[in-house]
């Protein structure tokens, strides 16, 4: 699809404020130490291409989900000095992401200077999309700009609502987002094998509609081989599965499609001991990842792949005793000579727990927000954008 959208590279920023929605939604631990920069330092190149051509930066984002208003915890006043450390300079911060603290300190703004707002979250009308809160947020800037990739699948207000005032492009971020996962869906090179795990087939049911269509196999992992293998007729023990979605999988099954699922699984037996089975699980036994066997299958697909996406882990890789699966898939992602996007969320968080975050083509900075533009090749962000005043 033709994007029709502008982008930060076609527009100057000289003495523009460029109100910009990055998605700084980042880790931070119990002393508020920001525990993973990926987001922030992903949106540098953006920040920077706005103050090199002589604009000012006002950085809008969310943090955590905080509930009936502000709360220090989720304050982004506690991720300043990892965006000056990202930034290389000082930054300013508003108490507010509106009214008069962010007004006052949005116009004093000059040429090459950032200032960062309150959580946005800690107003519902964010979430509810309001447009008066967008309103008030639009009035900030002169200029708007999304690069919160992660955040582009919500019709949140600060999304959708400032393109629809204010000059509008995309940030190098989502750009480069947009074009690695649309190609995907569009143009991959094949074979194209897709890799798919996590809890719940519910949640992804759209996006492996989507991938059958395109992908030339699709790989099953994580608690979601359950339900398939239930459709299948094997008995799964206790383990998590979804019986209301057992139909469904049996339909995708039923297509004709090449779905490869496990052949062995490791988990524990009805005393809690660790213990590996085939395919059939015993009464009382729960499985927690893929076996070694099918690990060792999977690779092969990936290794012969030309191109490969991954999201969601093939386990509970949190814990050792069932992190072989999720390590083996993302040693072959890193090994193979394939172009390889891992969809954000727990694969990245794995990716980068095995130490192959660097040896991928495209760790994606959004997981719900890359399954979403995989399965219906828009998103509520660029919507927007391509409504904006100058998109025309």
């Amino acid at each position: 699809m033709s994007l029709n959208v502008k982008n930060v590279d076609s527009l100057s920023f000289a003495g523009k404020k460029a109100l910009i929605r990055v998605d700084f939604n980042v880790p931070l631990d119990e002393h508020f130490q920001v525990t993973d920069d990926t987001r922030i330092q992903a949106a540098v190149p953006t920040i920077q291409k706005i103050l090199n051509d002589g604009g000012s930066a006002i950085l809008m984002s969310h943090l955590g989900r905080p509930k009936g208003g502000p709360a220090d915890t989720y304050s982004l006043k506690h991720i300043v000095s990892a965006v000056e450390a990202a930034l290389g300079q000082k930054i300013s911060f508003a108490n507010d992401c509106i009214g008069e603290e962010a007004i006052q300190k949005a116009a004093q703004l000059g040429a090459g200077q950032v200032l960062l707002l309150e959580n946005l979250r800690f107003y519902k009308e964010e979430e509810k999309g309001d447009e008066a809160f967008a309103a008030k947020l639009a009035q900030l800037g002169d200029v708007y700009v999304n690069d919160a990739f992660g955040t582009a699948h919500r019709a949140h207000a600060s999304i959708v609502g400032p393109p629809k005032t204010l000059p509008s492009a995309m940030g190098r971020l989502l750009q480069r987002e947009v074009e690695v996962l649309l190609a995907l869906r569009e143009n991959p090179k094949h074979p194209f094998v897709a890799v798919l795990g996590g809890s719940k087939i519910s949640d992804k049911l759209g996006v492996v509609e989507a991938l059958l269509d395109v992908v030339d196999s699709l790989i099953i992992g994580g608690a979601m081989c359950f339900t398939f293998l239930a459709a299948q007729g094997y008995s799964i023990g206790d383990s998590l599965f979804e019986p209301e979605q057992v139909d469904t999988c049996k339909r995708l099954l039923s297509l004709g499609k090449a779905i490869h699922l496990p052949d062995d699984i490791i988990g524990l037996d009805a005393d809690g001991k660790y213990a590996t089975y085939g395919r059939r699980l015993p009464p009382g036994a729960k499985g927690f990842d893929i076996g070694p066997g099918s690990a060792a299958a999977f690779t092969d697909i990936i290794m012969e792949s030309r191109t490969v996406f991954w999201n969601g882990p093939m386990g509970m890789f949190e814990d050792e005793r069932f992190a072989g699966g999720t390590r083996t898939v993302a040693q072959a992602m890193a090994d193979t000579k394939a172009f390889t996007v891992v969809g954000g969320g727990d694969s990245a968080a794995a990716l980068a727990q095995f130490g192959f975050d660097d040896q991928v083509d495209h760790v994606s900075t959004g997981g719900g927000a890359s399954l979403e533009l995989l399965e219906l090749g828009d998103l509520p962000g660029l919507a927007a954008l391509r409504e904006a005043p100058n998109a025309r």
